[in-house]
C-alpha cells in the first residue's frame, strides 16, 4: 500500500466489554487496519476489559440515568472532539449521527417498534439515532453482515441500495475443528463430570434473553423425567443470571443449569457438547451458530437470526420456523438429543467449514474503508 493511502480513523462505540460480540468484531476490525497500516483513535463511554497497546482509547465520562440519555450526551461532547481531530473517516459500531462508516450490528429497530412506543424519550431517542444512519440525506455507508436486514432499511428509511456493502461472516477459524477434538470433548466432560453417554446443551452468548435463553430452560424442564436428568446445560456469557437463575430453580433444574459467566475458551465447550441451543426472540446475525457448525456442533435455532439460513445450508442442524411455538422447542430438542442423525450434522458442519466464504470479514470490511477513503480523494 502507499503511504498516501494510509488512513488516520476515529472509531466509536458506546460501550467496550470483553465478551460481547460487537466488541469482538470492532477489535478484529481494528486489528486487520492496524496490520495494513492505519492509525485508529477509539472512542466510547466505558472500556471494561484489556486494552491493546496499539489502540488508544479515550473514555468520554457522561452522566445521565439511562441509557439513551448517555449516549446522546457523548455524541455531542465526541462532535468537536472528531472536528478537531480532522480525521479521514469515522467508523461507528453504534448507530448515531456524524459517521462516514457504520458498522450494521443491530438490527432495524423502527421495524420492531410498535406504534406506542414512540410515544417514550427512549424510543424517540433511538429512531432518531437509527434515522441519522440509514435516511436520506444521510451519506453514511453502512457495514452489512446480515442481508436479512437490507430490505427493512430500504422499506423504513428509504436507503439508497448503493450505501449498502455487504460482508461475510467473520468466523475466527480457531473455532474449526482440530485434529485432536475428541481428545477435548473428553477432557472438558471429564472435568466437569460429565459421562460420555449424558448430553450437554450449550447457549453461548451475552443478552440471555434475547437468545431465548427462558425458551432453552422450558425445552430442558419439558425433558422426560430420565432424560432430563443426564442433561445438562452451560450458559456461557456476560450478562446477569438472577431471573434465569429463578426460573430454573422454580423448573427444578438446580442441578442441571450451569451459569458458567463469560469465558476465553469457548471452543473447548463447543467440541465437549451435544448440542447448541439458541431460540432467539431476534437476532441479527448469530455468530456463534456458525462457530458451532464449524466445530462440528449440532445447532437448535430459530429463523430470526440473520446466519440461520447457513444451518440449513450446511446440513448441521434444525432451524425452527416463526411463529415460535415453545411445544415444538420441547420436541425437537427432545428428538435432537437421542437422534442418530447427530453424527450426520457434526459431519456436515465439519466439512462445511472446509470450503465456506464465513472467515474474512475483517479483512473485507477494511477492504470497503479503503475504498470509500479513496473515492472521496479522488
Amino acid at each position: 500500500m502507499n503511504e498516501v493511502s494510509l488512513m488516520k480513523l476515529a472509531f466509536c462505540l458506546f460501550r467496550y466489554f470483553q465478551f460481547g460480540g460487537l466488541q469482538r468484531d470492532f477489535l478484529r476490525i481494528a486489528d486487520e487496519c492496524l496490520k495494513r497500516g492505519h492509525t485508529i483513535d477509539v472512542y466510547t463511554m466505558r472500556w471494561e476489559g484489556p486494552r491493546d497497546p496499539r489502540l488508544p482509547v479515550t473514555e468520554i465520562p457522561v452522566r445521565g440515568l439511562q441509557n439513551h440519555t448517555r449516549s446522546k450526551a457523548f455524541v455531542k461532547h465526541l462532535k468537536p472532539v472528531l472536528a478537531d481531530k480532522n480525521y479521514d473517516l469515522v467508523v461507528g459500531f453504534n448507530k448515531m449521527p456524524g459517521l462516514h462508516v457504520y458498522y450494521a450490528a443491530d438490527t432495524c429497530f423502527q421495524a420492531k417498534m410498535r406504534t406506542w412506543q414512540r410515544l417514550l424519550p427512549r424510543y424517540r431517542h433511538l429512531l432518531a439515532f437509527e434515522k441519522a444512519v440509514f435516511a436520506k440525506p444521510s451519506k453514511t455507508e453502512i457495514l452489512l453482515i446480515s442481508k436479512k436486514q437490507q430490505p427493512e432499511f430500504m422499506r423504513y428509511y428509504g436507503t439508497e441500495a448503493s450505501r449498502f456493502h455487504l460482508l461475510p461472516p467473520g468466523i475466527a477459524r480457531d473455532r474449526m475443528a482440530p485434529a485432536n477434538a475428541e481428545e477435548i470433548r473428553r477432557a472438558v466432560r471429564d472435568e466437569f463430570a460429565i459421562r460420555q453417554d449424558d448430553f450437554l446443551t450449550l447457549m453461548v452468548g451475552s443478552g440471555f434473553r434475547t437468545k431465548g435463553l427462558d425458551r432453552s430452560l422450558k425445552g430442558i424442564a419439558a425433558l422426560p423425567e430420565t432424560l432430563k436428568k443426564r442433561t445438562r446445560l452451560f450458559v456461557i456469557g456476560k450478562d446477569n443470571p438472577t431471573r434465569f437463575e429463578r426460573q430454573a430453580r422454580a423448573s427444578g433444574l438446580s442441578e442441571q443449569v450451569f451459569f458458567m459467566g463469560g469465558r476465553e475458551d469457548v471452543s473447548r465447550f463447543l467440541l465437549a457438547a451435544d448440542v447448541l441451543l439458541h431460540p432467539a426472540y431476534h437476532e441479527n446475525t448469530g455468530t456463534v451458530l456458525l462457530e458451532a457448525v464449524v466445530s462440528g456442533l449440532p445447532v437448535l435455532t430459530t429463523d430470526v437470526c440473520g446466519y440461520a439460513d447457513y444451518i440449513q445450508q450446511a446440513g448441521a442442524g434444525i432451524v425452527l420456523a416463526s411463529p415460535f411455538q415453545q411445544n415444538s422447542f420441547n420436541q425437537t430438542l427432545h428428538a435432537m438429543l437421542l437422534s442418530p442423525e447427530r453424527e450426520t450434522w457434526r459431519q456436515n458442519g465439519i466439512t462445511f467449514s472446509k470450503t465456506a466464504d464465513i472467515y474474512d470479514m475483517p479483512k473485507r470490511a477494511v477492504d470497503v474503508i479503503e475504498s470509500l477513503y479513496a473515492d472521496t480523494r479522488s
